[in-house]
């Protein structure tokens, strides 16, 4: 064990420790992704979704290919290991893998959007500090109008 480095790049994720603490990030992932799905030259937004966005059933708009949509989907799970900040849309989004229309693609491709602005983000662990976790719920469900 001696003869082993200090751990930097584990399972996509990039690991930096310090004598204060732990950063754990996927830039390197975010960058692939973002050339995967050829929004490396995209504009960049502020949020992972519009606040007046409402997803549901889309019946008639336009269908999109489902392989591409579920790949997309699929990677940015993925992305929310060091990324809790997209977690709601992502999960939003995944909701309409057996069915993707243009509009659900849309929101996807905004949370790469979102990404491109945002790639070194990560999560920091201090080294002297206790972690308290706390959980909070929405009964409304964020408004949404399938359940």
């Amino acid at each position: 064990m001696s003869m082993m480095k200090e751990l930097s790049f584990f399972l996509g994720m990039q690991v930096k420790q310090s004598k204060d603490g732990i950063f754990l990030s996927q830039s390197k992932y975010c960058k692939e992704i973002l050339k995967k799905f050829e929004m490396e030259s995209c504009k960049e937004a502020s949020t992972p979704m519009p606040s007046s966005c409402y997803m549901d059933v889309d019946v008639v708009g336009k269908e999109v290919d489902q392989t591409k949509y579920r790949a997309l989907i699929g990677s940015l799970l993925y992305l929310t290991a060091s990324r809790p900040n997209i977690m709601f849309g992502v999960c939003l989004c995944a909701r309409f893998q057996a069915n993707p229309k243009e509009s659900h693609l849309k929101v996807a491709k905004r949370i790469l959007k979102y990404i491109k602005g945002t790639t070194n983000v990560g999560l920091w662990y201090p080294s002297h500090s206790f972690i308290h976790l706390i959980e909070y719920s929405n009964s409304d469900f964020a408004g949404c109008k399938l359940d």
